[in-house]
């Protein structure tokens, strides 16, 4: 018998090449992520140019996160069956395109269009990647490496678009946050072509659950619609909403135990890592989503500062979850487990958000906004890659795509709940003060105070959550 055994050389050149497909694939997620984000700085401008009313503003957001929060689930499934790197390389190019179309928009209807054809693209490229790297690497420790890399740009993209979005809009115009795209979608996706390995998929076949494609991404649709449009449509209205919601929820549930091919095979919420972990997200999420969306509006409307002003106070966040999270994540997992880092984390972030609770209308950015934004910066870089490593650890290699779609569509919908509910908190107490004859900026950031201090209890949630359901499983398996 013949044994041969792979040369230095070979096994450095694969080495290579699958750190280059993980920057290529992180390059896609950066994209998504910063789209998610970028706009929101720039939509007075946005506002001026194209003469958007205040509710018809909000669809400037609302028509790419519906789409791409109801997509996701339904994109890593289809990943799974006819390849993921088919579906990431689409992704990228109907994405790219919506770009420009959004980039070179002189209408109302158009952009809104084109925001959610961009929807649509983020959730084909995003809904599979997790999956894409935990097949990439497969050894535990080089996974942990690329986890922590990959959570790192997903992370940091978050605030580097508030300062990216101050920055084109303030030099250029608002109509740079999306032409940018342009160059940087056509290099990842050539990248993409050549460097990524082919993926044939299971194969769909006959027999594909198209009914309950159609009940799972109309629930989630539905669901972050609702969520998105808090406080517009009527508590009557919501109320019918999130019963509808429920209801196709429900039926896709049963389409699913009865289904021969079922879409979303339901054995994947018996992993009590899977499951436990995407509920410890929608909660930690939400937390951070609504430090970054009421932490900028804090610094615009009780301190004054501009657009680009505020982005630049943002950048010290992902700075430093970037420094952490590629120089420290993988090692303190491989040392201490990710269930313990991940309780660090939560920590920190509970500690920040407290410490947050209290920046007062005089109060000052290095003395009241700097410190606890270090603090939570410091808790998600530690919290996030052990989550995800938790997460996808939960999964069957054959599940990895569908698995992934699931942890992105509960981080938006974390994300979505966050800011709907504290900014719906902030608006109450400040109306209500407003009301009683408080000044308007102190009104404003004892409003903003009650948010963070609910978003507190939120993240002290996540914490006993985590601390409860992942313990007993995570001591065996990292």
């Amino acid at each position: 018998m013949t044994i041969t055994t792979e040369s230095p050389a070979a096994a450095r050149g694969r080495t290579y090449s699958r750190w280059t497909a993980l920057v290529v694939l992180c390059t896609g997620a950066l994209m998504t992520i910063l789209d998610g984000n970028i706009v929101t700085v720039a939509m007075p401008a946005v506002q001026r140019d194209l003469g958007f009313t205040g509710p018809g503003l909000a669809w400037v957001v609302n028509a790419y996160l519906i789409p791409f929060g109801g997509l996701l689930l339904l994109a890593g499934r289809l990943g799974d069956l006819v390849g993921r790197k088919r579906m990431f390389t689409a992704g990228l190019a109907l994405f790219t395109a919506a770009s420009v179309l959004c980039g070179v928009a002189t209408g109302r209807e158009v952009l809104v269009a084109a925001r959610a054809v961009q929807g649509v693209g983020g959730a084909m490229t995003m809904a599979v990647v997790l999956g894409m790297v935990v097949a990439l690497f497969p050894e535990p420790r080089e996974r942990a490496r690329a986890i922590a890399v990959f959570s790192a740009v997903s992370a940091a993209g978050g605030a580097l678009g508030t300062f990216l979005g101050g920055a084109l809009t303030e030099a250029l115009s608002w109509h740079w946050i999306f032409l940018i795209n342009l160059p940087i979608g056509v290099t990842a996706w050539a990248a993409a072509v050549r460097v990524l390995a082919p993926d044939e998929g299971a194969g769909h076949g006959r027999g594909v659950d198209y009914p309950g494609a159609a009940l799972v991404t109309g629930a989630l649709m539905l669901t972050v619609y609702t969520i998105t449009s808090a406080g517009g449509p009527g508590a009557v209205t919501t109320v019918s909403l999130s019963l509808a919601a429920l209801a196709l929820f429900v039926a896709f549930a049963v389409r699913q135990a009865r289904a021969v091919r079922p879409l979303l095979r339901l054995r994947l919420f018996r992993s009590r890592l899977l499951t436990g972990a995407n509920a410890v997200q929608v909660l930690m999420v939400a937390t951070m989503y609504g430090f970054q969306f009421i932490g900028a509006l804090y610094l615009q409307r009780v301190l004054g500062y501009g657009e680009l002003a505020t982005g630049t106070a943002f950048l010290p966040a992902p700075v430093l979850i970037g420094v952490l999270m590629l120089g420290l994540s993988a090692r303190t997992i491989g040392r201490f487990g990710a269930y313990r880092v991940l309780l660090a984390g939560l920590v920190l972030i509970v500690a920040g958000m407290a410490l947050l609770s209290r920046a007062p209308a005089d109060g000052g950015y290095l003395t009241d906004v700097l410190p606890p934004m270090l603090l939570l910066a410091a808790g998600f870089a530690a919290a996030m890659p052990a989550l995800t490593g938790l997460a996808m650890s939960g999964a069957r290699e054959e599940d990895a795509g569908l698995a992934s779609g699931l942890f992105n569509t509960t981080q938006v919908v974390g994300g979505s709940l966050g800011l709907a509910a504290l900014s719906a908190l902030a608006a109450a107490r400040t109306d209500g003060l407003l009301g009683r004859g408080s000044a308007a900026v102190t009104a404003t950031a004892e409003g903003y105070q009650l948010a963070f201090r609910v978003a507190a209890v939120v993240a002290t949630g996540a914490l006993v959550l985590a601390a409860i359901v992942l313990r007993r499983r995570a001591g065996t398996r990292g």
